[in-house]
């Protein structure tokens, strides 16, 4: 086959593919006009989140067999109108599960024993210790939306921290520590969102959601910024009926991390910045060392299992 790299992802992948006698190009500077003039030369398409790959891309796609993108989610890919057409879409949630599992835990522990606030008062000459006076994991109740490979992998790195677990998720059947709605309703402590962006799940946690629980709550978003809405958050941080938020992603990602001068960012991003209840990383949850060779390691497997079948 010939497969085309629109984004750079680790080496691995191309030199395992071109190894079986593929032959892999690469059009990392080229853009999505120029790359919807060629993509008919491909076969396969690998790709992050460099464009969305829209009908007009796949119309321009007649010879491709499969995308694979080098990630969990596939919201960037029009998979309906793509598997019309006869095109496989692969993704890797199986590669980055265990980096968002432990930054998941990292962002919480953090938030919960104030490291961030007690790290810059050390480092500008203040001791202060009942100020910084933290509170344990143990005893309290996590609930887990979602449950595929990173909701089930952020249960793992829990077990040994003395937590009752409790799971939701509407597409399963039979998975450890399910509950109902209901259940998690009443006796979370803290929510953890491990869901793709859908149009069923865009603005899941909004006022309703927040204010539907029986405990003020802490939250973790390590799925997809458009699952929470911002401003309801925000409100909420300030009533402390959300007690404080670890988010890895935002509703605003594109115009809050490409510049992050205060000046062009929105006030609801503002007020989350000053928040001295968040942890606010940039969507670096599943970017680790090990998971960018374990997600190239993950689709060659994929392509490779669907080239011989």
């Amino acid at each position: 086959m010939k497969i085309l790299f629109i984004d750079t992802i680790h080496p691995f992948l191309k030199q395992e593919l071109e190894k079986q006698n593929h032959i892999c190009d690469t059009a990392y500077n080229k853009s999505k006009a120029e790359i919807e003039g060629i993509i008919s030369n491909y076969q396969g398409a690998i790709i992050r989140s460099r464009f969305k790959i829209d009908k007009q891309f796949i119309n321009c796609s007649s010879n491709l067999q499969f995308i694979a993108r080098a990630g969990s989610g596939l919201e960037n890919i029009d998979v309906g109108y793509a598997e019309s057409k006869n095109i496989t879409c692969y993704n890797a949630a199986e590669g980055n599960r265990q980096a968002v599992a432990e930054h998941a835990l990292g962002m919480l522990l953090s938030l919960f024993n104030n490291l961030n606030k007690a790290d810059q008062e050390v480092r500008n000459g203040i001791w202060e210790r009942e100020g910084n006076r933290g509170i344990e994991l143990a005893g309290k109740t996590v609930a887990i939306i979602g449950y595929g490979n990173n909701g089930s992998a952020f249960a793992e790195v829990l077990k040994g921290f003395n937590m009752k677990i409790l799971a939701y998720d509407k597409y399963l059947t039979d998975y450890p520590y399910k509950s109902s709605k209901e259940a998690i309703r009443k006796e979370a402590d803290i929510v953890s969102l491990h869901i793709p962006l859908t149009e069923e799940t865009t603005y899941l946690v909004d006022d309703n959601f927040i204010n539907s629980f029986a405990k003020d709550f802490y939250l973790i978003n390590t799925a997809r910024g458009k699952c929470v809405n911002t401003k309801h958050l925000v409100a909420s941080l300030e009533n402390g009926k959300v007690k404080g938020a670890c988010l890895d992603v935002l509703e605003y990602e594109k115009t809050s991390f490409e510049n992050l001068s205060k000046e062009g960012l929105t006030d609801d991003m503002k007020k989350l910045i000053d928040s001295k209840n968040t942890i606010i990383s940039p969507h670096v949850a599943g970017w680790t060392t090990e998971s960018n060779m374990k997600i190239a390691e993950v689709l060659l497997e994929k392509i490779i299992s669907g080239v011989q079948q």
